[in-house]
């Protein structure tokens, strides 16, 4: 999960109980079973993260938690006033990023979600069947999770949409992905 859409008027308190949950985390050393988020790959991606949060910040986002890197470790981060061309929404972060948005429309919401180039899922959260409908029909993306978060998955439901590379996770797939398909036909009567 990247980016959170927030509907107006819940906004604030999303936030702030967000921020709260953020803030509790501990970075660290993921052979220690009390880390909750631990190093990036390399330093290198940890210096991307950070330089992308930066550049945010200089296009008007603003830092609400974290944003800090030692070495690979990035503390998790919280940004809002973010515009949908930023990289920290357009792209994949592939670090501990979030940005948090309000709105006021539903249907510009789900205009925004597809701006990305990229559509592995969404979740969306509401009891309004007609806004699943319209999610559904709209967002371009392999999975809609409704009353989920977007990272919920198992493998032989995990699909994907839009410029995402992968197309769906899991053993099944991986083998068909890295097997050739053969077709013999045999027509016993010209034999």
């Amino acid at each position: 999960m990247q980016r959170i859409l927030v509907e107006e008027i819940a906004y604030e308190k999303f936030v702030s109980a967000v921020v709260a949950r953020v803030q509790k985390l501990k970075v660290g050393n993921v052979l220690d079973e009390s880390t909750d988020v631990g190093p990036l790959i390399n330093e290198e991606a940890a210096r991307r993260v950070i330089a992308w949060i930066e550049e945010a910040v200089r296009d008007g986002a603003k830092i609400i938690c974290g944003g800090h890197r030692n070495g690979a470790l990035v503390t998790p981060t919280v940004l809002t006033n973010t515009k949908p061309d930023m990289r920290v929404n357009c792209l994949e972060i592939f670090g501990p990023v979030v940005t948090v948005e309000k709105f006021s429309d539903y249907e510009d919401s789900l205009s925004t979600l597809n701006r990305s180039e990229f559509g592995l899922q969404a979740g969306v959260f509401t009891r309004d069947f007609k806004r699943i409908t319209r999610a559904f029909e709209t967002l371009e993306v392999g999975g809609l999770m409704i009353g989920e978060v977007s990272s919920f998955r198992i493998d032989h439901m995990h699909t994907a949409a839009q410029r995402t590379p992968l197309g769906r996770e899991g053993l099944r797939y991986a083998i068909e992905e890295m097997t050739e398909p053969r077709l013999l036909a045999v027509n016993p009567a010209g034999l």
